[in-house]
């Protein structure tokens, strides 16, 4: 089959006369019709630092495409940042961004007939959306990661952004001067790059990186370092080696790939949005992945990796321990990864492993060995009871015992959860309950990094509990629940909670209880009605109509 099958659509032939016409005005030569023609899908924008980079990368790839022998084509798709839109309404288009980004790189794939894709991302929502496009399309493709930011300093101490939402609620709680507060502010973030810790974007890039669709050793490197440019020129070279051999995306994404990058997500102690994302993911490549799968992998799996937000290190630290690839080779000699599986350079894992030492390195403490992991189990954890019929996702990083039994603190939007936990509201074994903010109900599922982040700052992390229909930040840790399904807008259980009412959470038993009288529960749900909805017009409105259950992933393409 030719390299440029998909192409000669719209370049061959005496009918596509116009069309030759209009690629020579962008630079198409009389030779370069024969050629594949291979989309870049930029993400660049000055919106965020995660993304400020990636116009860098974006011209590294077309000359390295070029010279390969393809005809590359630059074409913008969005970004939100979540870090800058969080607390804010702005951030209920967070979740939103994912399936716009997935639609934009497919909408352009098929309506331009390309022959390949290199998707370029950073912020949070860049990696899954375009996964989830790559997967739809099955064209060859790679995925491209812009890199994380560097950690900022100040004082002697290393920071992120979590370090500035946290601060937050230590200055509200008195233990940090205003002096400090604007220091952290100044220095959290010294330049581009993907927030530093194992927050969402690097979780995500880990995964790529296990799940082959992205080049080894890529996911960790610092977006200002040389060698994430050349990165993407090796990613060009090895996207057009996948034309030339017709390898396709859902030849590389299969149910054991998927297990690989779920098993390193829970090595490395990455973000709940990554049980989101990969149940999308998976429905979008036609591979059966369930949210009981995530609790499979998570009982075999340790975290052996000591990153924040509970943790100590950042990505860049990872990166020199030996990145992804190192935590990858002790999977695999521990028969926690399945060698076999393909990825996008040709090679299976096991051959791209082949050189990676079986140990870490001595001295350092980033990679923890298995005979002394960090947890001997992963952490994020499938919790099911009459709170979460469909389930939710508890992140039990950080708690010696990640169990608790206490009276609802009921909120219907995360602002007033703010407002309270701020205006010292809130105590020690209180359990918060945050809904209306599910897919539907929000709409789009906001992240929960202001409350969380204040609970910390205020020192209540370790006692205080929190359950939500929304979802968390990747830099959230402590007893906190969410993606509860069903959500409170279309009548689940959440609905129904009264304040005082009892809540447990039970990470060892597996359980989220509302400790309420079966018949109680059966009178207050006849009583309730479902609210009126939040928008009528516009993006939003057309995302609350469409998306499904945050158990099969918060889809909008549902048959």
């Amino acid at each position: 089959m030719a390299d440029n099958h998909r192409s000669r659509t719209i370049t061959a032939g005496l009918a596509r006369t116009p069309n030759r016409a209009m690629l020579r005005a962008v630079g198409f030569a009389d030779a370069d019709f024969d050629k594949p023609i291979v989309g870049i899908a930029n993400g660049y924008s000055t919106i965020t630092p995660c993304n400020s980079g990636l116009d860098v990368l974006a011209r590294r790839a077309e000359t390295a495409l070029k010279v390969a022998g393809a005809m590359p084509q630059v074409f913008g798709t969005i970004t939100i940042s979540d870090g800058i839109s969080m607390g804010t309404e702005g951030m209920k288009c967070s979740l939103v961004s994912r399936e716009v980004i997935a639609d934009s790189i497919e909408t352009v794939c098929l309506g331009q007939s390309l022959d390949g894709v290199l998707a370029l991302g950073g912020c949070d929502k860049n990696m899954p959306g375009a996964m989830i496009a790559i997967a739809r399309l099955n064209i060859p493709a790679i995925f491209v990661y812009g890199g994380t930011i560097k950690p900022g300093h100040w004082k002697g101490q290393d920071l992120t952004i979590v370090s500035a939402f946290e601060a937050v609620g230590q200055h509200a709680a008195g233990t940090l001067s205003a002096e400090d507060l604007l220091g952290i502010e100044r220095h959290a973030c010294p330049g581009s790059g993907s927030c530093g810790g194992m927050y969402t974007a690097n979780t995500m890039s880990s995964a790529f990186e296990a799940l082959g669709m992205s080049l080894q050793a890529s996911s960790t490197m610092a977006a200002e370092d040389s060698e994430t440019a050349d990165s993407s020129a090796a990613s060009a070279q090895a996207l057009m080696s996948a034309i030339r051999a017709g390898r396709r995306p859902r030849d590389i994404i299969t149910r054991a790939s998927i297990e690989n990058a779920v098993a390193v997500i829970m090595a490395v102690g990455g973000s709940t949005n990554a049980v989101l994302h990969f149940l999308a993911i998976a429905d979008a490549a036609g591979v059966k992945w369930e949210l009981d799968d995530f609790e499979r992998v998570r009982r075999k799996v340790p975290v052996i990796c000591d990153l924040k937000p509970s943790g100590h290190y950042v990505a860049t630290d990872l990166h020199r321990a030996g990145g992804i690839p190192q935590v990858m080779k002790m999977l695999l000699e521990n028969k926690l990864l399945d060698g076999n599986c393909m990825t996008i350079s040709g090679q299976t894992i096991a051959e791209t492993l082949a050189h990676i030492p079986a140990a870490p390195r001595p001295g350092q403490e980033v990679i923890r060995t298995f005979a002394a992991p960090l947890y001997a189990q992963g952490h994020l954890a499938i919790l099911r009871g009459n709170l979460a019929s469909e389930g939710c996702v508890a992140k039990i990083t950080g708690l010696a015992n990640p169990v608790i039994t206490g009276p609802a603190r009921v909120f219907d939007s995360e602002e007033e959860a703010l407002a309270a936990i701020l205006a010292d509201r809130i105590r020690a074994g209180d359990v918060l309950v945050i809904r209306y903010e599910g897919p539907k109900g929000g709409p789009g599922m906001r992240e929960m990094l202001a409350p969380t982040a204040a609970i910390i700052g205020k020192g209540l992390g370790k006692s205080v509990g929190l359950i939500t229909d929304g979802r968390f930040s990747g830099g959230t840790w402590g007893m906190v629940v969410g993606h509860v399904a069903p959500e409170a807008a279309v009548g689940g259980t959440i609905a129904l909670v009264e304040e005082g009412d009892a809540i447990t959470i039970d990470a060892h038993r597996l359980l989220i209880q509302l400790e309420v009288a079966e018949p109680e529960i059966a009178r207050r749900r006849a009583a309730w009605s479902p609210p009126l909805p939040r928008y009528t017009r516009g993006v939003l409105a057309k995302y609350a109509r469409q998306v499904g259950s945050a158990s099969l992933g918060a889809i909008t393409d549902a048959p």
